[in-house]
């Protein structure tokens, strides 16, 4: 990847310390990645409130657990969850796929397993991303906005990554400096005044359905799933 906030981004939860810092530095060649090493400090990253693209999660923390990690982390955002665990008992692997895991691998593994099956769950969500909202469907892969009467558009690219940031966030409300550092990097150069813009435009694209793009006072955005939104 050749831009530094166009990188995915991963929450590695692992207290195997060798194991974490191979971990952590080898995605990091490719991803943005935060490395904690237990559940409260697992926890507060997730509290940020910067949204992640993929949550790799120890099951066996040791002032916690992974999958209570990860019930946390499903009530702030939409993200993929990998499971890493010496449980890899029939249970134990329900129980991981009923909180939504997308994958569930027992310790040890290979490496290169690993990373290849992280690379897959990222791919499927570029690949397989889109939103059906009223009489629009918006396609994030193509960049692309097939409007009510058939016609489409092209809307900015960073515009569809602020749409696309605040409908996997949704319900949690983003506020503009996690909006900015997910876009555009720490070190990007758009303000508080270039979010709220692309909030404007969005609005206008969407029409009738501009009311899912909400406000809210003290915080940022927030995108709201109404009856005819579904994300895929």
């Amino acid at each position: 990847m050749s831009r530094e906030a166009d990188k995915a981004r991963i929450l590695l939860v692992e207290d195997d310390w060798s194991l974490g810092e191979t971990l952590s530095e080898r995605l990091s060649r490719d991803y943005k990645v935060s490395w904690q090493t237990g559940y409260q400090a697992g926890l507060k990253e997730v509290l940020r409130g910067r949204p992640f693209d993929l949550a790799v999660l120890d099951v066996g923390l040791p002032d916690g657990s992974g999958f209570d990690l990860a019930v946390e982390l499903r009530r702030g955002m939409r993200c993929p969850i990998l499971f890493l665990t010496a449980q890899a008992d029939a249970e134990s692997r329900l129980k991981g796929y009923e909180l939504g895991a997308e994958d569930y691998i027992p310790k040890p593994f290979h490496l290169k397993e690993l990373l290849l099956r992280i690379e897959l769950v990222l791919a499927r969500r570029v690949a397989g991303a889109q939103l059906q909202v009223g009489g629009l469907l918006v396609d994030f892969a193509a960049g692309s906005v097939r409007l009510a009467d058939g016609g489409l558009v092209f809307p900015p690219a960073t515009d569809m990554k602020v749409l696309r940031l605040l409908v996997e966030a949704a319900p949690k409300a983003l506020s503009r400096d996690a909006i900015i550092d997910a876009v555009w990097g720490e070190d990007g150069e758009a303000s508080h005044r270039s979010v709220d813009n692309m909030v404007v435009r969005l609005r206008q694209l969407l029409g009738e359905e501009k009311e899912r793009l909400r406000s809210v006072r003290g915080v940022g955005y927030q995108w709201h799933d109404g009856a005819g939104g579904q994300h895929e």
